[in-house]
């Protein structure tokens, strides 16, 4: 039996029981013909659209209508893969962080490779990582902390195996670390270690992945700036980095935990995304929650006001995905619109203004998205995918 599209629900989320299905058969149901559409901040060509010129309003890249995914970089550089398996990048190019074997920059979608087996993509800062398939895991980029898991901290302008292993399910990036899950539920982590976002109970760094704990009940994991975040199959959240500003979500803003800490008592937790200094979350009844630092309103909550614990946002209670960026935020309800809110100084919302807003306003009139970016840690532009 066909599992269900995990981006169209998840927004790029992987369940253990998904991506072990999906690279056991490659049998998972494709939408049909998505568009994608780009919009903010083009300085270094990131929205592929074949220029350099700024969008304060959604862009389509292109003609083609079979994206499947994408995630964008804090560095303006972005990366998707297509119904066919196929992975295209474009953006800045640093540091290779593109994987084309270079550091050219362009502005429009460049093949990595001629292979067709990528699953899963996520762009972080000066770097990307991904996952075949065959359940093997791939990093290229910027690598001074040995974020690319490689055991070394040399920089690759190409894709490069990280081990031998191929039961990866889940991957993600921040700043200059990465975490992944693999398909026995067991959570790993790499990296930069500023804060013990590597949750290990301590503050050194790892070249190569070191496993957290021993649990094997870990669903999924996304990581901020030099903070992680993770739940449970049980439907529990946990996090632990960096929290001066309270951006853990535990009620607090001390310094910093090297070791998971559960966010609450609530076991209804069903997806995470955070920000720079922030986060947004769902729950399994459809409401939207963040917490942390509010400076542009990023936290939807009508104001500018910091929290240390989730608040809920508005009442409603049919949202489906959800996407952070550096200060602002992307939200699609179960009737195909898009919502935005937060920091916009290059018209990254989307709405046709440069004007920051502190709840959730639409963007356009479609209400046929369903796809947002994999977080990493990215900057000022915005991307969704939509089905026609």
């Amino acid at each position: 039996m066909p599992i269900a599209y995990p981006y169209i629900q998840y927004g790029g989320v992987w369940t253990t029981s998904q991506a072990t299905d999906a690279v056991a058969a490659s049998n998972w149901a494709k939408p049909p013909s998505p568009k994608l559409f780009a919009w903010g901040n083009n300085a270094n060509g990131q929205l592929g659209i074949g220029n350099t010129t700024s969008y304060s309003s959604p862009k389509q890249v292109g003609s083609l209508t079979n994206w499947l995914q994408i995630t964008s970089g804090y560095t303006g550089n972005t990366l998707a893969i297509k119904t066919d398996g196929t992975l295209w990048s474009w953006g800045n190019n640093s540091n290779g962080q593109l994987g084309l074997g270079n550091t050219t920059y362009y502005s429009s979608p460049k093949q990595v490779g001629a292979l067709t087996n990528w699953l899963q993509v996520v762009a972080g800062f000066y770097y990307a990582s991904a996952i075949k398939t065959d359940g093997t895991i791939w990093a290229w980029g910027y690598n001074v902390n040995g974020q690319l898991g490689l055991g070394n901290r040399n920089n690759y302008s190409s894709p490069m195996q990280i081990g031998a292993l191929n039961t990866w399910a889940q991957i993600s990036v921040g700043t200059q670390s990465s975490a992944a899950i693999k398909t026995d539920g067991t959570l790993w982590m790499w990296g930069s270690n500023f804060g013990g976002n590597l949750g290990l109970g301590n503050t050194t760094k790892y070249s190569s992945p070191k496993q957290v704990g021993s649990l094997t009940n870990w669903k999924l994991v996304r990581q901020g700036s030099s903070s992680t975040f993770a739940i449970k199959t049980d439907g529990t959240l946990w996090a632990w980095g960096y929290n001066n500003d309270g951006r853990l979500g535990l009620g607090n803003t001390t310094y910093a935990f090297s070791s998971p800490v559960q966010v609450g008592a609530l076991t209804n937790w069903s997806s995470i995304s955070p920000g720079a200094n922030f986060s947004i979350s769902t729950k399994t009844d459809g409401s939207l929650w963040s917490w942390g630092v509010n400076s542009y309103g990023q936290l939807g909550l009508g104001n500018t006001t910091a929290y240390s614990s989730p608040k809920q946002i508005g009442a409603l209670t049919n949202w489906t995905v959800i996407s952070s960026v550096q200060y602002a935020v992307f939200s699609i309800n179960s009737n195909g619109n898009l919502y935005s809110w937060g920091y916009n100084s290059q018209g990254q919302l989307g709405l046709g203004s440069t004007l920051n807003y502190s709840s959730p306003k639409q963007v356009g009139a479609l209400s046929s998205w369903t796809i947002l970016p994999i977080s990493g840690y990215s900057s000022n532009n915005g991307f969704g995918i939509a089905l026609t």
